[in-house]
Protein backbone atom coordinates (compact mmCIF):
# COMPACT_ATOMS: atom_id res chain seq x y z
CA UNK A 1 0.00 0.00 0.00
CA UNK A 2 1.44 3.39 -0.83
CA UNK A 3 1.69 6.32 1.41
CA UNK A 4 -1.59 7.98 2.30
CA UNK A 5 -2.09 11.53 2.85
CA UNK A 6 -4.40 12.73 5.84
CA UNK A 7 -5.29 16.98 5.40
CA UNK A 8 -6.17 18.49 8.63
CA UNK A 9 -6.20 22.38 8.96
CA UNK A 10 -3.94 22.46 6.24
CA UNK A 11 -1.32 20.55 6.89
CA UNK A 12 -0.17 16.86 4.98
CA UNK A 13 1.06 14.23 6.92
CA UNK A 14 2.19 10.85 6.06
CA UNK A 15 1.98 7.45 7.42
CA UNK A 16 5.11 5.59 7.53
CA UNK A 17 4.65 2.48 5.23
CA UNK A 18 6.13 0.19 8.27
CA UNK A 19 3.34 1.17 10.59
CA UNK A 20 0.47 0.65 7.36
CA UNK A 21 1.99 -2.70 6.48
CA UNK A 22 1.96 -3.94 9.65
CA UNK A 23 -1.65 -2.82 10.57
CA UNK A 24 -2.45 -4.44 7.13
CA UNK A 25 -0.61 -7.84 7.21
CA UNK A 26 -1.68 -8.51 10.85
CA UNK A 27 -3.35 -11.71 11.74
CA UNK A 28 -5.77 -10.04 13.79
CA UNK A 29 -8.86 -7.76 12.43
CA UNK A 30 -7.44 -4.16 12.83
CA UNK A 31 -8.36 -1.12 11.78
CA UNK A 32 -6.30 2.76 11.52
CA UNK A 33 -8.44 5.41 12.73
CA UNK A 34 -7.71 9.14 12.26
CA UNK A 35 -9.41 11.30 15.19
CA UNK A 36 -12.39 11.47 13.39
CA UNK A 37 -13.32 8.05 13.39
CA UNK A 38 -12.12 7.98 8.88
CA UNK A 39 -10.08 4.60 8.40
CA UNK A 40 -6.43 4.87 7.37
CA UNK A 41 -6.00 1.32 7.15
CA UNK A 42 -7.67 -1.74 7.71
CA UNK A 43 -5.91 -5.49 7.86
CA UNK A 44 -6.71 -8.10 4.96
CA UNK A 45 -7.87 -10.62 8.12
CA UNK A 46 -10.82 -7.86 8.88
CA UNK A 47 -12.24 -7.57 5.05
CA UNK A 48 -12.05 -11.38 5.51
CA UNK A 49 -13.69 -11.33 8.57
CA UNK A 50 -16.03 -8.99 7.77
CA UNK A 51 -16.83 -9.33 4.24
CA UNK A 52 -15.79 -5.89 3.01
CA UNK A 53 -13.66 -5.24 -0.09
CA UNK A 54 -10.44 -3.87 0.94
CA UNK A 55 -10.20 -1.18 -2.45
CA UNK A 56 -13.36 0.43 -0.52
CA UNK A 57 -12.21 0.63 2.78
CA UNK A 58 -9.74 3.65 2.60
CA UNK A 59 -10.93 7.00 3.59
CA UNK A 60 -14.30 6.13 4.72
CA UNK A 61 -15.95 6.61 7.74
CA UNK A 62 -16.56 3.96 10.37
CA UNK A 63 -20.03 4.02 10.78
CA UNK A 64 -20.60 3.38 6.83
CA UNK A 65 -18.67 0.06 6.72
CA UNK A 66 -20.30 -2.51 5.32
CA UNK A 67 -24.47 -1.56 5.25
CA UNK A 68 -24.14 0.70 8.14
CA UNK A 69 -23.52 -2.02 10.62
CA UNK A 70 -20.32 -0.53 12.15
CA UNK A 71 -22.94 2.83 12.80
CA UNK A 72 -23.33 1.97 16.76
CA UNK A 73 -23.24 5.29 18.93
CA UNK A 74 -21.78 3.45 22.27
CA UNK A 75 -18.96 2.51 20.17
CA UNK A 76 -18.21 6.20 18.33
CA UNK A 77 -18.51 7.45 21.72
CA UNK A 78 -16.14 5.48 23.25
CA UNK A 79 -13.69 5.97 20.21
CA UNK A 80 -14.41 9.54 20.49
CA UNK A 81 -13.20 9.65 24.19
CA UNK A 82 -10.30 7.33 23.40
CA UNK A 83 -8.96 9.84 20.79
CA UNK A 84 -9.61 12.82 23.53
CA UNK A 85 -7.73 11.43 26.04
CA UNK A 86 -10.32 10.54 28.26
CA UNK A 87 -11.17 6.56 27.92
CA UNK A 88 -9.94 3.52 26.71
CA UNK A 89 -11.47 0.81 25.01
CA UNK A 90 -10.61 -2.62 26.90
CA UNK A 91 -12.07 -5.70 26.47
CA UNK A 92 -15.57 -4.07 25.20
CA UNK A 93 -18.42 -6.34 23.90
CA UNK A 94 -21.00 -5.37 20.96
CA UNK A 95 -23.17 -7.67 18.60
CA UNK A 96 -22.13 -6.39 14.85
CA UNK A 97 -26.13 -7.22 13.59
CA UNK A 98 -26.19 -7.65 9.73
CA UNK A 99 -28.99 -8.27 7.96
CA UNK A 100 -29.57 -12.02 7.14
CA UNK A 101 -27.10 -12.72 8.58
CA UNK A 102 -26.04 -14.44 12.28
CA UNK A 103 -25.54 -11.47 15.34
CA UNK A 104 -21.60 -12.26 15.79
CA UNK A 105 -19.91 -11.01 19.58
CA UNK A 106 -17.23 -9.41 18.99
CA UNK A 107 -14.66 -7.84 21.80
CA UNK A 108 -13.12 -4.70 20.75
CA UNK A 109 -9.65 -2.47 21.91
CA UNK A 110 -8.64 0.39 21.21
CA UNK A 111 -5.86 2.70 22.04
CA UNK A 112 -3.92 5.86 20.63
CA UNK A 113 -1.08 5.65 18.71
CA UNK A 114 1.30 8.66 19.82
CA UNK A 115 4.08 9.65 18.03
CA UNK A 116 4.36 13.09 20.05
CA UNK A 117 2.13 15.23 17.88
CA UNK A 118 -0.91 16.10 19.64
CA UNK A 119 -2.43 17.35 16.60
CA UNK A 120 -2.05 13.96 14.99
CA UNK A 121 -4.28 11.57 16.39
CA UNK A 122 -4.76 8.16 15.69
CA UNK A 123 -6.80 5.02 16.93
CA UNK A 124 -5.48 1.46 16.72
CA UNK A 125 -8.75 -0.87 17.26
CA UNK A 126 -9.07 -4.50 17.31
CA UNK A 127 -11.43 -6.84 17.14
CA UNK A 128 -11.71 -10.35 18.20
CA UNK A 129 -14.90 -12.61 16.95
CA UNK A 130 -16.09 -14.32 20.37
CA UNK A 131 -18.81 -15.65 18.96
CA UNK A 132 -18.10 -19.82 18.40
CA UNK A 133 -16.30 -18.93 22.00
CA UNK A 134 -19.63 -17.98 23.90
CA UNK A 135 -21.60 -20.18 21.65
CA UNK A 136 -19.73 -23.16 23.13
CA UNK A 137 -19.54 -21.43 26.87
CA UNK A 138 -23.33 -21.49 26.51
CA UNK A 139 -23.23 -25.44 25.03
CA UNK A 140 -21.30 -26.30 28.25
CA UNK A 141 -23.78 -24.50 30.60
CA UNK A 142 -26.72 -25.79 28.94
CA UNK A 143 -25.05 -29.50 29.49
CA UNK A 144 -24.33 -28.85 33.18
CA UNK A 145 -27.80 -28.01 33.90
CA UNK A 146 -28.70 -31.31 32.00
CA UNK A 147 -26.31 -32.62 34.20
CA UNK A 148 -27.40 -31.60 36.79
CA UNK A 149 -31.10 -31.93 36.26
CA UNK A 150 -30.04 -35.88 35.57
CA UNK A 151 -28.05 -35.94 38.57
CA UNK A 152 -31.14 -34.94 40.81
CA UNK A 153 -33.27 -37.32 39.58
CA UNK A 154 -31.01 -40.21 39.73
CA UNK A 155 -30.18 -39.25 43.56
CA UNK A 156 -34.59 -39.00 43.98
CA UNK A 157 -34.43 -42.63 42.19
CA UNK A 158 -31.72 -44.13 44.58
CA UNK A 159 -33.43 -42.86 47.58
CA UNK A 160 -36.63 -44.22 46.82
CA UNK A 161 -34.93 -47.28 46.04
CA UNK A 162 -33.16 -47.23 49.10
CA UNK A 163 -36.38 -47.02 51.11
CA UNK A 164 -37.89 -49.90 49.22
CA UNK A 165 -35.40 -52.35 50.12
CA UNK A 166 -35.23 -50.82 53.42
CA UNK A 167 -38.82 -52.00 53.93
CA UNK A 168 -38.39 -55.39 52.09
CA UNK A 169 -35.75 -56.00 54.45
CA UNK A 170 -37.74 -55.07 57.74
CA UNK A 171 -41.15 -56.90 56.61
CA UNK A 172 -38.56 -60.37 56.18
CA UNK A 173 -37.35 -59.46 59.53
CA UNK A 174 -40.60 -59.85 61.10
CA UNK A 175 -41.82 -63.04 59.18
CA UNK A 176 -38.80 -65.38 59.84
CA UNK A 177 -38.68 -68.17 62.66
CA UNK A 178 -34.56 -68.00 62.71
CA UNK A 179 -33.51 -65.60 65.23
CA UNK A 180 -30.24 -65.99 63.71
CA UNK A 181 -31.71 -64.71 60.31
CA UNK A 182 -33.88 -62.29 62.05
CA UNK A 183 -30.56 -60.71 62.89
CA UNK A 184 -29.05 -60.67 59.51
CA UNK A 185 -31.57 -59.05 58.23
CA UNK A 186 -32.28 -56.37 60.30
CA UNK A 187 -28.20 -55.70 60.38
CA UNK A 188 -28.75 -55.31 56.83
CA UNK A 189 -31.82 -52.58 57.59
CA UNK A 190 -29.73 -50.71 59.45
CA UNK A 191 -26.60 -50.55 56.98
CA UNK A 192 -29.43 -49.40 53.84
CA UNK A 193 -30.94 -47.00 56.03
CA UNK A 194 -27.26 -45.03 57.54
CA UNK A 195 -26.93 -45.49 53.15
CA UNK A 196 -29.90 -43.38 52.18
CA UNK A 197 -28.85 -40.93 55.12
CA UNK A 198 -25.00 -40.76 53.29
CA UNK A 199 -26.87 -40.33 50.17
CA UNK A 200 -29.49 -37.83 51.50
CA UNK A 201 -26.22 -35.53 52.58
CA UNK A 202 -24.42 -35.51 49.66
CA UNK A 203 -26.73 -34.96 47.10
CA UNK A 204 -27.29 -31.51 50.00
CA UNK A 205 -23.54 -30.93 48.86
CA UNK A 206 -21.61 -28.28 46.63
CA UNK A 207 -18.73 -28.53 44.90
CA UNK A 208 -17.93 -31.87 45.66
CA UNK A 209 -17.39 -31.79 49.46
CA UNK A 210 -19.61 -32.19 51.96
CA UNK A 211 -19.79 -30.58 55.61
CA UNK A 212 -19.46 -33.20 58.07
CA UNK A 213 -21.54 -31.87 60.82
CA UNK A 214 -24.13 -32.10 59.35
CA UNK A 215 -23.76 -35.09 57.53
CA UNK A 216 -22.32 -37.15 60.50
CA UNK A 217 -25.49 -35.56 62.82
CA UNK A 218 -27.67 -36.76 60.20
CA UNK A 219 -26.05 -40.52 59.56
CA UNK A 220 -26.36 -40.66 63.79
CA UNK A 221 -30.13 -39.46 63.73
CA UNK A 222 -30.82 -42.14 60.93
CA UNK A 223 -29.32 -44.93 63.25
CA UNK A 224 -30.68 -43.95 66.28
CA UNK A 225 -34.29 -43.70 64.38
CA UNK A 226 -33.68 -47.21 63.69
CA UNK A 227 -31.90 -48.80 65.90
CA UNK A 228 -33.05 -47.14 69.61
CA UNK A 229 -36.49 -48.06 70.80
CA UNK A 230 -35.75 -46.29 74.17
CA UNK A 231 -34.61 -42.51 73.56
CA UNK A 232 -34.28 -42.31 77.75
CA UNK A 233 -32.14 -45.35 77.86
CA UNK A 234 -29.71 -44.51 75.10
CA UNK A 235 -28.46 -41.86 72.84
CA UNK A 236 -26.18 -41.16 70.37
CA UNK A 237 -24.13 -37.54 70.97
CA UNK A 238 -22.13 -35.71 67.75
CA UNK A 239 -19.05 -33.39 68.33
CA UNK A 240 -18.03 -32.28 65.23
CA UNK A 241 -16.41 -29.56 64.15
CA UNK A 242 -16.64 -26.92 60.85
CA UNK A 243 -14.76 -29.26 58.67
CA UNK A 244 -15.96 -30.15 55.06
CA UNK A 245 -14.10 -33.05 53.04
CA UNK A 246 -14.34 -34.37 49.72
CA UNK A 247 -17.07 -36.65 48.91
CA UNK A 248 -15.17 -39.98 48.78
CA UNK A 249 -13.56 -39.22 52.13
CA UNK A 250 -17.18 -38.45 53.95
CA UNK A 251 -18.40 -41.67 52.38
CA UNK A 252 -15.73 -43.82 54.27
CA UNK A 253 -15.67 -41.53 56.97
CA UNK A 254 -19.71 -42.37 57.17
CA UNK A 255 -19.30 -45.91 57.01
CA UNK A 256 -16.54 -46.39 59.69
CA UNK A 257 -18.97 -44.28 61.54
CA UNK A 258 -22.19 -46.78 60.87
CA UNK A 259 -20.10 -49.84 61.60
CA UNK A 260 -18.83 -48.26 65.31
CA UNK A 261 -22.53 -46.80 65.95
CA UNK A 262 -24.19 -50.06 65.10
CA UNK A 263 -21.34 -52.13 67.57
CA UNK A 264 -22.28 -49.92 70.22
CA UNK A 265 -25.42 -49.88 69.76
CA UNK A 266 -25.62 -53.66 69.58
CA UNK A 267 -22.84 -54.92 72.36
CA UNK A 268 -21.68 -52.12 74.56
CA UNK A 269 -24.85 -52.01 76.56
CA UNK A 270 -26.65 -55.15 77.18
CA UNK A 271 -28.04 -54.35 80.85
CA UNK A 272 -27.40 -50.99 81.85
CA UNK A 273 -30.34 -49.05 82.32
CA UNK A 274 -28.31 -46.10 80.43
CA UNK A 275 -25.96 -45.32 77.89
CA UNK A 276 -24.44 -42.70 75.44
CA UNK A 277 -22.06 -43.65 72.15
CA UNK A 278 -20.18 -40.06 71.29
CA UNK A 279 -19.36 -39.66 67.91
CA UNK A 280 -16.27 -36.91 67.75
CA UNK A 281 -14.22 -35.43 64.85
CA UNK A 282 -11.76 -32.32 64.74
CA UNK A 283 -9.34 -31.14 62.46
CA UNK A 284 -6.23 -28.77 62.26
CA UNK A 285 -4.64 -28.30 58.87
CA UNK A 286 -4.79 -31.42 56.93
CA UNK A 287 -5.20 -33.54 60.42
CA UNK A 288 -7.75 -34.77 62.10
CA UNK A 289 -9.16 -37.41 64.20
CA UNK A 290 -12.22 -39.23 64.89
CA UNK A 291 -13.23 -41.20 67.49
CA UNK A 292 -16.31 -42.86 68.65
CA UNK A 293 -16.60 -43.82 72.20
CA UNK A 294 -19.13 -45.31 74.80
CA UNK A 295 -19.79 -45.94 78.21
CA UNK A 296 -20.83 -49.15 77.80
CA UNK A 297 -19.15 -52.21 79.28
CA UNK A 298 -15.86 -51.70 77.63
CA UNK A 299 -14.25 -54.65 75.51
CA UNK A 300 -10.85 -56.88 75.60
CA UNK A 301 -8.54 -55.17 73.69
CA UNK A 302 -5.09 -55.81 72.82
CA UNK A 303 -4.18 -59.92 72.58
CA UNK A 304 -7.24 -60.50 74.71
CA UNK A 305 -9.60 -59.24 71.94
CA UNK A 306 -11.65 -61.12 70.27
CA UNK A 307 -11.43 -61.96 66.43
CA UNK A 308 -11.89 -59.33 64.05
CA UNK A 309 -15.21 -60.05 62.04
CA UNK A 310 -16.74 -58.62 59.00
CA UNK A 311 -17.16 -55.07 60.26
CA UNK A 312 -14.31 -54.85 62.21
CA UNK A 313 -12.15 -55.88 58.79
CA UNK A 314 -14.25 -53.07 56.73
CA UNK A 315 -13.47 -50.50 59.44
CA UNK A 316 -9.44 -51.57 59.29
CA UNK A 317 -9.56 -51.50 55.26
CA UNK A 318 -11.45 -48.12 55.23
CA UNK A 319 -9.48 -46.48 57.98
CA UNK A 320 -6.05 -48.18 56.17
CA UNK A 321 -7.59 -46.09 52.51
CA UNK A 322 -7.85 -42.89 54.46
CA UNK A 323 -4.23 -43.45 55.33
CA UNK A 324 -5.26 -43.22 59.05
CA UNK A 325 -4.26 -45.24 62.20
CA UNK A 326 -6.53 -46.75 64.33
CA UNK A 327 -6.74 -47.22 67.86
CA UNK A 328 -9.01 -49.21 70.17
CA UNK A 329 -8.73 -48.38 73.83
CA UNK A 330 -10.48 -48.27 77.22
CA UNK A 331 -12.64 -45.05 78.16
CA UNK A 332 -13.48 -45.99 81.74
CA UNK A 333 -15.81 -46.78 81.11
CA UNK A 334 -17.13 -48.45 77.85
CA UNK A 335 -14.53 -48.23 74.65
CA UNK A 336 -13.24 -45.83 72.65
CA UNK A 337 -12.16 -46.05 68.51
CA UNK A 338 -10.00 -43.88 67.45
CA UNK A 339 -8.51 -43.26 64.05
CA UNK A 340 -6.42 -40.59 63.19
CA UNK A 341 -4.84 -38.69 59.93
CA UNK A 342 -1.61 -36.87 60.07
CA UNK A 343 0.12 -34.55 57.67
CA UNK A 344 2.86 -36.92 55.87
CA UNK A 345 1.10 -40.18 56.39
CA UNK A 346 0.77 -39.82 52.54
CA UNK A 347 4.34 -39.90 51.99
CA UNK A 348 5.02 -42.62 54.26
CA UNK A 349 2.40 -44.86 52.95
CA UNK A 350 3.62 -43.96 49.37
CA UNK A 351 7.31 -44.76 50.36
CA UNK A 352 8.53 -48.46 51.09
CA UNK A 353 10.33 -48.44 54.22
CA UNK A 354 14.19 -50.24 53.92
CA UNK A 355 14.75 -53.39 54.95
Amino acid sequence: MGAIFMLTKHIVYIEAPSTLAVVVLSNEPLLFLSADLKIIAASISFCKAFDIDPATIVGRDLSELGEGEWAMPKLTSLLNATASGSARIEAYEIDLKRSNQTTRQLVVNAQILDDGQKDHIRLLLAITDVTEARAAARLKDDLLNEKAILIQEVQHRVANSLQIIASVLMQSARRVQSEEARGHLQNAHHRVMSIAAVQKQLSMSNGGSAPLKAYLTLLCESLGASMIADEDRLSIAVNVDESSVEADVSISLGLIVTELVINALKHAFPDQPKGKITVSYESEGRDWTLTIADDGIGMPIGRAAPKAGLGTGMVEALTKNLLGELEVSSAEPGTAVTIRHREGAEDQHAVPSAA
